[in-house]
């Protein structure tokens, strides 16, 4: 039996926690998409809007080496071995049960001869490897009240000084052309782009996530690079048109993912 699940976006307790519905089809503890499945039994964290979202949204081209760092069940990485059939894609994950999982899920999909995931921290990551594309969905809400389940709260929150360590690493390994792209809540984003200033790393995209036109900005995805630009990308993307309606441009971003569309 197919159903539709809810992704929540978990925020501050003084603000509202905000459910989007995620367009991804599950059969217990497998999502099914349309050129693989995850497998999160065991998980903290589940796949989520936010995830897919940046998934399907980085641009680099033709990039030969691809990192995902904090990968979780391992969906960003495998939805960008799909969008990018020649790369190499590697994963770091802090966390054992999801980090086996990853492992597994790349093993049982058909891009398991390049995609590869490691049990660690991104600050103790050793490499020799230039990335020409870094990914993250970090944890977030700096400072903010801790879960109370450890594991959840790991996967979801971080201080200043996992953002400082988190740039600082990437840009040591990214390529020259390379680009490194995250989402984040607004203040993290913003925070996060200050401290990556001090590490070569400039602003080269934004795009503000909203539920619905309606509704204010939810998550930037931003690019970085170490390229220098003259003017900063910006943009707006609506999830929904209406209530449990999505927007076109959300349709046509996820339709090469989502058994839906």
């Amino acid at each position: 039996m197919y159903f539709f699940i809810f992704a929540a976006f978990p925020i501050p307790s003084s603000v509202l926690q905000l459910l989007l519905y995620q367009s991804i089809t599950i059969m217990g503890s497998i999502f099914k998409f349309k050129e693989f499945e995850v497998n999160q039994a065991g998980c903290a964290m589940k796949i989520n809007t936010d995830g897919v979202l940046l998934g399907a949204t980085v641009v680099q081209n033709q990039p030969e080496y691809i990192l995902d760092i904090g990968t979780g069940t391992g969906v960003i990485a495998m939805m960008l071995a799909q969008r990018f059939p020649e790369a190499q894609v590697d994963a770091v994950e802090i966390d054992e049960s999801a980090a086996n999982a990853a492992i597994n899920n790349f093993a049982n999909s058909k891009f398991a001869t390049r995609s590869k995931a490691y049990l660690s921290p991104i600050a103790d990551y050793q490499t020799t490897r230039k990335y020409d594309l870094v990914v993250s969905n970090p944890p977030f809400f700096v400072n903010d009240l801790k879960n109370p389940e450890i594991r959840k709260g790991i996967a979801r929150h971080a201080d200043e000084e996992f953002f400082e360590s988190l740039v600082q690493k990437v840009s040591k390994i990214l390529s020259d052309q390379g680009s490194f792209w995250l989402i984040l809540p607004v203040k993290q984003a913003e925070l996060l782009v200050e401290s990556a200033t001090k590490y070569g790393l400039s602003l080269q995209r934004r795009i503000a996530i909203c539920s619905d036109q309606s509704r204010p900005v939810i998550r930037h995805i931003i690019c970085l690079s170490k390229q220098k630009t003259a003017a900063i990308a910006s943009e707006n993307f609506y999830i929904y048109e209406s209530k449990g309606i999505h927007t076109s441009a959300y349709k046509e971003l996820l339709k090469d993912f989502f058994l839906a569309f």
